[in-house]
């Protein structure tokens, strides 16, 4: 087997049965999160290698950056990351219409409104979870952003803010939102917590309570009600989707991508493009890495959403320190993969001859 083969077919063998309940037409049973300096487009080209399907989020761009910045580099994304939705940041309903509707000029899929990031960015610009305090702004903000596009509009909010009741935050924000014409309502099953924790404590402190997105789901059962926070499994993903529409996973998809790779057989009953050879997925990334190098990109940044690929495989050690080390190297090229890949190859023959030399024994 090559390398990579048994790193993608041994992760949730037994993944349980998907019923996906929406009575909508927005579907999307698996997407991955919109991660701040994560999610860049480098991420979002490799994942499209391992998934064709599951919807895949830009990092969160505010609105401001839209209308006053550099659009064509905050926006530029490649035709392969369909379906690709764009995050905004943001708390004035006449600004985020308006970026938008340039967004939506530029192709994307869906525009999601950031309803959940706990960052002290977002604390000082009053949006992101801070809006879960105000459900009717958010509600205005939908109404805006849906009368300048026709592209689906979306909100990922958490279940309440510090010391609001989670039953009626939630139900507040979701009934704005909803009647304001949103699409789908992606839920992070944490509170955040803005007094006390940091940002990155926001991420593991506050307890889950997937019941609470369970019953929004309940409540509301001509809605897309999705679920994101702590799914670390292909399995999770299916248990979750007995009681909701969607999952949404994050640090789990990009910390151990291989995962990925078993999305389209799983979930939509299509063979993956990389299915039980994550050695393809990398041999086919290898162009797209020549084309940004080419463009004055910078192999490090390039290469980092695949540093977690084999975890778990024989020469995943290796593979990850290669690129750690030699990417970050001025002049360093697609040959530091290359080598990275003969590396797994080496270790990944020495495991099976010893295999092959115990069984003999």
């Amino acid at each position: 087997m090559r390398a990579g083969g048994a790193a993608s077919g041994a992760l949730d063998s037994a993944v349980p049965p998907v019923h996906v309940s929406a009575m909508t037409d927005y579907r999307h049973p698996i997407a991955v999160a919109p991660m701040m300096d994560w999610t860049d487009r480098y991420c979002r080209v490799f994942h499209r290698r391992l998934t064709r399907r599951a919807l895949l989020y830009t990092e969160m761009i505010v609105a401001d950056a839209i209308l006053h910045g550099d659009r064509r580099r905050l926006l530029a994304y490649s035709d392969e990351e369909h379906p690709v939705a764009l995050q905004l940041g943001g708390s004035e309903p006449k600004k985020l219409a308006e970026a938008a509707r340039i967004a939506a000029g530029y192709g994307y899929d869906e525009i999601n409104l950031n309803v959940g990031c706990p960052s002290d960015r977002v604390r000082a610009g009053t949006f992101g979870a801070c809006l879960m305090r105000t459900p009717e702004l958010v509600g205005d903000c939908v109404a805006a952003m849906t009368a300048a596009v026709t592209l689906p509009v979306t909100v990922k909010c958490r279940i309440g803010v510090d010391d609001q009741d989670p039953e009626a935050s939630l139900d507040a924000l979701a009934g704005a939102t909803i009647a304001a014409g949103a699409k789908a309502i992606w839920v992070h099953a944490r509170k955040a917590w803005l007094k006390g924790l940091s940002p990155r404590e926001n991420r593991d402190v506050p307890p889950l309570d997937y019941g609470r997105v369970y019953r929004l789901k309940q409540d509301r059962p001509g809605t897309f009600i999705g679920i994101n926070g702590g799914i670390g499994t292909l399995g999770e993903a299916g248990t979750h989707l007995r009681h909701v529409d969607g999952v949404m996973i994050g640090r789990a998809a990009y910390q151990t991508p291989a995962m990925l790779a078993q999305v389209d057989r799983t979930f939509y009953g299509e063979p993956g493009p990389a299915e039980g050879d994550l050695r393809k997925a990398v041999a086919d990334h290898l162009p797209r890495i020549e084309a940004w190098l080419a463009d004055g990109r910078r192999l490090g940044a390039i290469v980092r959403p695949l540093l977690g690929l084999f975890h778990g495989a024989p020469g995943a050690r290796a593979w990850r320190q290669i690129l750690t080390v030699e990417a970050s190297r001025p002049g360093a090229g697609v040959g530091v993969v290359e080598r990275a890949l003969a590396a797994l190859d080496r270790t990944a023959k020495s495991s099976e001859t010893g295999v092959s030399a115990s069984a003999a024994a």
